[in-house]
């Protein structure tokens, strides 16, 4: 894989698996924050930050998700890259579809913004990026801590009163985007990228294991955390959206398909289906990422064809205790 080394871009320079065949995912680079309090250099302003995505990538995609929910559209702007990433890494090709020029700086390469927030950076030039206008920099590209920066310090520019991660659920939101990342978010990754059998099975079944239990615990409560919408929610909706269409067939994680899940299937129409969300999910770009990029997983970039998932169809989990926040509840009949 390619990254940036002392500020030059290297094509040659990270390996993502290890010697036994894993998948290693790098630390991210940039880690400040913007916090809500009178004494922060970095605090919550409209207009002063802007966010860079891919459609195709689940951690921006969980970044883009938490800013719909919090209704932050208007305060924060954003910049979405081309889904086809080669060696010159995450690109801007606002002529296509869904993508957009850089909005802040019209530079061509995600990797020159990188280069502009640190000249001697070293690291992958990874999406999200929260940038900093004000002070031309980059704040942080680690999506949790994101999500985590426009659920809670964001509030003086919000639109609507969601917190997805509450006094009183936080511990346990934690615990449970801890849980699920290595065997589920990160688990594909490691199934999908493992260059020997043994890995691979070991991440095919750590997978599988997580998702049965998820599967079980959902039975009897509507969200992971129990009667409220959280960022454990958002982190998990954004590799479920794309299990069937993508996961299942081009990462070999193929025992078993989302949508034959009792209730992680309902599960992911009632996240789809909560007021912003489905605006945030862009197929065309996430099929065309993942079949296309990984020339080591798909060397003739075929891009599968199927499946058609009614994402938009009845879920009954409404039937549950809980709800999303009250400003994402879809209107009533009587309104």
């Amino acid at each position: 894989m390619n990254m940036l080394v002392d500020g030059e871009w290297r094509t040659d320079a990270y390996e993502s698996t290890d010697g036994d065949g894993s998948f290693e995912r790098q630390e991210t680079t940039f880690r400040d924050w913007v916090r809500d309090d009178p004494d922060a250099d970095a605090r919550p302003e409209a207009g002063r930050y802007h966010l860079y995505v891919s459609y195709a990538c689940p951690w921006a995609h969980r970044t883009l998700v938490t800013r719909a929910l919090n209704g932050l559209e208007d305060a924060i702007g954003v910049s979405v890259v081309d889904p086809y990433r080669d060696e010159d890494g995450w690109q801007f090709t606002p002529e296509k579809a869904g993508c957009t020029r850089d909005r802040v700086h019209g530079v061509d390469y995600l990797r020159e913004l990188y280069v502009r927030a640190d000249p001697d950076v070293t690291g992958r030039v990874t999406v999200p990026v929260l940038w900093d206008e004000r002070e031309d920099t980059i704040v942080n590209n680690e999506s949790r801590e994101i999500m985590r920066m426009l659920d809670t310090e964001f509030d003086p520019v919000a639109t609507r009163d969601v917190d997805l991660s509450p006094e009183g659920y936080r511990d346990e939101v934690d615990r449970i985007i801890d849980e699920i990342y290595e065997p589920i978010n990160n688990g594909v990754y490691r199934a999908g990228f493992a260059t020997e059998q043994g890995p691979y099975d070991d991440a095919i079944d750590d997978l599988f294991d997580a998702l049965d239990h998820w599967d079980d615990v959902l039975a009897d409560q509507r969200y992971l955390a129990g009667d409220r919408l959280t960022e454990a929610d958002v982190a998990m909706f954004t590799t479920l959206v794309r299990f069937d269409e993508v996961y299942h067939t081009h990462f070999m994680c193929n025992v078993q398909y989302v949508r034959e899940y009792d209730n992680l299937w309902p599960y992911l129409r009632d996240l789809y289906q909560t007021p912003g969300v489905a605006e945030t999910v862009n197929m065309a770009h996430i099929k065309e990422h993942y079949y296309t990029t990984h020339p080591d997983v798909n060397p003739h970039r075929i891009v599968a064809r199927g499946p058609d998932l009614a994402l938009d169809a009845p879920h009954d989990r409404d039937e549950l205790p809980g709800g999303p926040p009250e400003d994402l509840a879809p209107a009533s009949a009587d309104d």
